[in-house]
């Protein structure tokens, strides 16, 4: 299942119309939503989808895609006058099929990638302030893109004390807390 799913994307050209506009339906309408980003970007290795549609954005986006006042598909992106954006407001700004990589600031892990100053991180966080700041004002940007870098560093100090209780843990010869009898099935029911 994994080989079929990674190869299914990461096989596709990124040039391919297909990617983004379903051959069946070769409609740019269906390619203006988020769900059809969706197709690639979802799962445990790449968490994109789940963080959008839990996000703000996400939600409204999810509770307002059906009214065509707020989401107008139909419209080319350019001209778009979104309640929130989509993927594709943001990635596509202006309505281009060069899909900026905006997210690489953060990985879905992202603890290893809170800024620290270099040259780098600053022009990424430039490029991100500037497409916040369609809706938002610049300050409001590189306030959440702070506040961003406080979780990721307290993540990261999380995820070294676990390690440190289980190494501890494996120390203590108790590698294997969970009988065998009472491990988990594939649903994670007891």
């Amino acid at each position: 299942g994994d080989t079929a799913g990674c190869t299914f994307c990461h096989t596709s050209p990124e040039e391919r119309c297909s990617t983004c506009h379903q051959r069946h339906q070769f409609n740019p309408a269906v390619a203006r939503k988020s769900e059809q980003c969706k197709t690639c970007h979802w799962g445990k290795d790449h968490r994109d989808w789940e963080a959008y549609d839990i996000s703000i954005h996400g939600t409204v986006y999810q509770v307002n895609k059906w009214d065509p006042t707020q989401f107008d598909m139909s419209k080319k992106l350019a001209g778009a006058d979104y309640v929130g954006p989509t993927c594709q407001y943001c990635h596509m700004r202006g309505g281009h099929h060069n899909v900026q990589r905006l997210s690489t600031v953060y990985t879905s892990m992202g603890m290893s990638n809170a800024d620290r100053g270099a040259p780098l991180w600053k022009e990424k966080r430039d490029t991100w302030v500037s497409v916040c700041d369609d809706c938002h004002s610049p300050r409001f940007a590189r306030e959440n893109l702070q506040a961003m870098d406080e979780a990721c560093k307290d993540a990261g100090l999380k995820y070294t004390e676990t390690f440190k209780v289980a190494e501890n843990l494996m120390l203590d010869g108790m590698g294997e807390p969970m009988p065998k009898d009472l491990a988990p099935d594939w649903s994670g029911q007891h």
